[in-house]
This record gives structure tokens, C-alpha cells and sequence, in this order.
């Protein structure tokens, strides 16, 4: 790097700035948010970075990085690019086995050291456009990353102005202006290479190729330190970039519940609607063992599914603190969902408690079907959410559970249930209904309820119910007359 460039006394990066990225990640910031990464992660151009032993999710990301020439405290955005005082390559890498703790703070996933290359030549930022600049990525010499400052979805001035509201921007300290799509996963033996330059301006000033080597470490995290590395499918698609280039099964998209389907399901008793899933050849139905908090409640929506496996004190320090699958589900419920969770029929202790009732809530998740016990279980039915339990029990998870991941095939009541999936529960219990069935079960178990009733008033008028129920060929001649449902109606 050159001898003009020291060791920053701030480094300040933002989360998501490119719209390829935004688009990639499936949301897109109304304003810019950022994170802090330390003095001691910066790395020069020639430079290895560790791979920790017991982890699998290091990734680059290719970045333009901003130094700042002169100080900046609330400038104005005209004026923020003049305490620019030069443009280099910068390789945001991170780890994200060890994301799931930080909640966004990324002091861990991203802080480690030569997390933050930089160099090797910087570029006078008084003789580039920031909007016509490119950065470019490559590993093991294939393009990664190809994109401009064009594709910004906030300016590279808007970042130093908006910064500068807060505290001062000082000579030296660097801005990580965000990395577009195509940031992936890179393993040991990899070399990864970032290049920023300008190509429309005069002699197409570069920074030259930022060149950076993974290697693998062999020093494990102590877990009586801290949370050990931790990765599940979310953390696997974010960091490869997508489910198809982390190896991962295509999700199965179900399209929501319309309107008119959730009016019948309502409408149609559980009792109906498992013997028509029965008379269809699905007999495994039915989650087993759990009733309503809430006399009376009859839901309906779409599983979002929750796992915890059983107690290991081990993997509960890996996994039961921070920002746990449990704490993640919660937040990620969407509405008209029911939160479905697999303790294991376990009882003897609870699966979620009054501070999660409210969050499900304030989502507007539908329910929460659990095959364990629920904490708060008073104060859980006053919020008003239909929780389908074994009952209360006052343990904290801890006792029995690790809460283990998410939007995953599980099992509840002994019945297996997918993300997607129809849930439909009431005062006889909870079923699973395919989306794929849905519709024509519905229909049937309303035809039903409407052959039933008539049934039910041939049987106040004094018939016996030999013949009547189920109906024989006379009685039912005698329903599709009376009603007007015949095959020649």
C-alpha cells in the first residue's frame, strides 16, 4: 500500500448498499445502516487470511473503500465528496458461523484478523466521478463481481454526509461502501482479488489488484469462552449467495392462503376436514396431545416450523444463547402463519413464554402449535394468541431443549410438517393439511357439513339412524330431492 495510507482510527461499513445485492438478499434498506470493524483487522495486498478451525462460511466481498482527507462533522451531501481524500479496494471478508450472536453488530463475524484488506495503490479522489466507479472481484482468477457505483442504492457522498451527522469523520478513517452480488464463499487455497478503478476518467486510475490467500487455522473457539460457530440453511444461502450455489434444496413456495380458501377453512370443522384428508389416503394427520389456551379458537394458516433437538450442554452454549432459531423464528414469523414447534412431546418444560407470545403478535402470526408445555401460560391466552399446547409448565427452555434451526421439515404430535404447510386447529385438535389438498378438502368437508345437517334433522324428526347415517341409496335419493344436489341438478 502506499506510504500515504495508515492504520485507520476508524473503520465504518455499511450493511447493504448495492441494489443487485438488495435484490439478491430479497430487501431493500430505506436508509443505509452500518457496523464498526476494528483497526486490527485491516490487511495489505500479499496477505493470508485464516479460515477458523470448525467453520465453513468464510466469504469475500468485493468493496470500494473510502479514506477520508479532512475532517467531516455535518457536512452537507454537496460538499461530503471534498473530504474524500481517496478511493481504494477493500475485501469486507466474514465468517458467518459466527453471525447468528452478533445481531447485526458483526464484531466477530467480521472483525477477525486481515478481515479487512486494503490497497495496494490509492486513487485522488479529486479526479474521479463517485458515480462512475467500478469494482471487480475475482477467485482463482474467475470474475466474481462486476459492478458500478451506478448501482448504488445510496450515493457514496450520502454515506459520508449522513456519518458526519454523528460523529466526525477524521483524516484516515475508512468507509466500506457496501459489496454488490456475487459475494460468495471461498475455502482454503483460495485467492481471492479485488480491483476498484475508473474507467471513463482520464488515464483509468486503479487501485491494482488487492491480493488476499485463504488458509486454515487450526485453533478451535473455547466454548467456556464464549458461543461456539454456528450455521444453518439461512446463514448457508447468505453466505454462497443462493440455496442453488450453497448445494441446498429449492425451497417449497406454496402461495399464500387467498382469502376465499381461509373463509372455508374457518368454516369447515377439524373433525370434517381429517375425514376427508382419511378418505384421501392421509391418516397421519393429526398433531397428537394438544389442546387450545384459548376456549374456542379455531385457526388457520401456514406453518412456519421450528426444531429443537434434546438437551447437550454443549451444544446449547453453541447454540441457546444470542440469537438463537427460537429468537429468529419469532421475529421472521409473517402474518396469518402458525409457528409450529418440535419438542418432541416433551412436556416437562416450555417452548416459548410471554415476551414471544408478544412478538408473534405484533407479526401477526395466526397461532402457535407446540407438542410441549408453554410458559406464562396465563399471560400468554391474555395477549389474545391461540397457542395449541400440552399444557403449562414453568421451566425455561434450557431444560430439556436447544433450540436448533428453522423452516425445516419437523415433527409435532407425531405429525410431519412442512414450511407451508395448512394448519388448521379448534376444540377437537389440530391437523396438517397439504397445500396441494387443500382446496378440495375444504370443499368436501363444507358438502359434508351441509349433508350432515340435514342428516341431523331427519334424526330430530324421529328416524332411526340405520340407513339415515351414513346415507343409503333411499335416503340419499331423498337428500339430493330435498336439496337439490343431485347429479341432474
Amino acid at each position: 500500500m502506499t506510504a500515504s495510507m495508515t492504520r485507520p482510527g476508524k473503520i465504518i461499513a455499511i450493511h447493504l448498499s448495492y441494489a443487485s445485492r438488495a435484490d439478491q438478499r430479497g430487501r431493500r434498506p430505506a436508509a443505509p445502516s452500518y457496523f464498526f470493524k476494528p483497526a486490527s483487522s485491516v490487511g495489505v495486498s500479499g496477505g493470508t487470511v485464516e479460515r477458523p478451525a470448525g467453520t465453513e462460511l468464510l466469504a469475500f466481498e468485493g468493496e470500494i473503500a473510502l479514506v477520508i482527507g479532512a475532517p467531516a462533522r455535518r457536512v452537507s451531501l454537496g460538499d461530503a465528496w471534498n473530504h474524500v481524500g481517496w478511493v481504494t479496494a477493500s475485501n469486507d471478508l466474514g465468517l458467518y458461523d459466527l453471525r447468528a450472536n452478533d445481531k447485526g453488530s458483526n464484531v466477530r463475524s467480521k472483525g477477525g484478523d486481515g478481515y479487512t484488506p486494503l490497497g495496494p495503490e490509492l486513487i485522488d479522489a479529486r479526479t474521479v466521478d463517485p458515480a462512475a466507479l467500478r469494482v471487480r472481484a475475482w477467485v482463482n482468477g474467475e470474475l466474481r463481481q462486476d459492478d458500478t457505483t451506478a448501482g448504488l442504492i445510496f450515493p457514496l457522498a450520502q454515506l459520508v454526509a449522513d456519518l458526519s451527522q454523528h460523529f466526525t469523520l477524521e483524516p484516515g478513517d475508512v468507509i466500506l461502501t457496501g459489496t454488490p452480488a456475487g459475494s460468495s464463499v471461498i475455502v482454503p487455497g483460495d485467492v481471492v482479488e479485488i480491483e476498484v478503478d475508473a474507467p471513463d476518467a482520464d488515464g483509468a486510475p486503479s487501485s491494482g489488484r488487492l491480493v488476499t490467500t485463504v488458509t486454515q487455522g487450526d485453533v478451535p473457539f473455547d466454548a467456556e469462552l464464549g458461543s461456539l460457530p454456528a450455521v444453518d440453511d439461512l446463514q448457508r444461502t447468505e453466505a454462497w449467495g443462493s440455496r442453488e450455489e450453497a448445494g441446498l434444496p429449492p425451497e417449497t413456495t406454496t402461495p399464500a392462503l387467498s382469502p376465499e380458501l381461509r373463509a372455508k377453512l374457518l368454516e369447515a370443522p377439524t373433525a370434517g376436514l381429517s375425514a376427508q384428508l382419511r378418505k384421501r389416503g392421509h391418516h397421519s394427520c393429526f398433531v397428537d396431545g394438544v389442546a387450545a389456551n384459548i376456549p374456542g379458537s379455531k385457526i388457520v394458516g401456514t406453518a412456519k416450523t421450528l426444531r429443537f433437538v434434546p438437551f447437550r450442554e454443549d451444544l446449547f452454549a453453541s447454540h441457546g444463547g444470542g440469537y438463537n432459531a427460537q429468537k429468529r423464528a419469532f421475529d421472521a414469523v409473517e402474518e396469518g402463519e402458525v409457528i409450529v414447534i418440535e419438542a418432541r412431546g416433551d412436556a416437562t418444560t416450555g417452548t416459548l413464554g410471554d415476551i414471544l407470545a408478544l412478538r408473534a403478535r405484533a407479526r401477526g402470526a395466526a397461532a402457535v402449535v407446540t407438542d410441549g408445555g408453554v410458559r406464562d401460560f396465563d399471560a400468554v391466552a391474555e395477549i389474545g394468541l391461540p397457542v395449541f399446547s400440552q399444557g403449562a409448565h414453568p421451566s425455561v427452555l434450557g431444560r430439556k431443549h436447544v433450540p436448533w434451526d428453522v423452516d425445516v421439515t419437523i415433527s409435532c404430535g407425531g405429525a410431519t410438517v412442512q414450511p407451508g404447510d395448512i394448519i388448521v386447529g379448534d376444540g377437537d385438535g389440530v391437523i396438517v393439511i397439504p397445500p396441494a389438498l387443500a382446496e378440495e378438502v375444504a370443499d368436501a368437508a363444507l358438502a359434508q357439513e351441509v349433508e350432515d345437517a340435514w342428516i341431523a334433522e331427519q334424526v330430530a324428526a324421529g328416524h332411526p339412524v340405520d340407513g339415515l347415517f351414513p346415507l343409503n341409496a333411499a335416503w340419499r335419493e331423498k337428500y339430493e330431492s330435498a336439496t337439490g344436489t343431485g347429479a341432474g341438478s
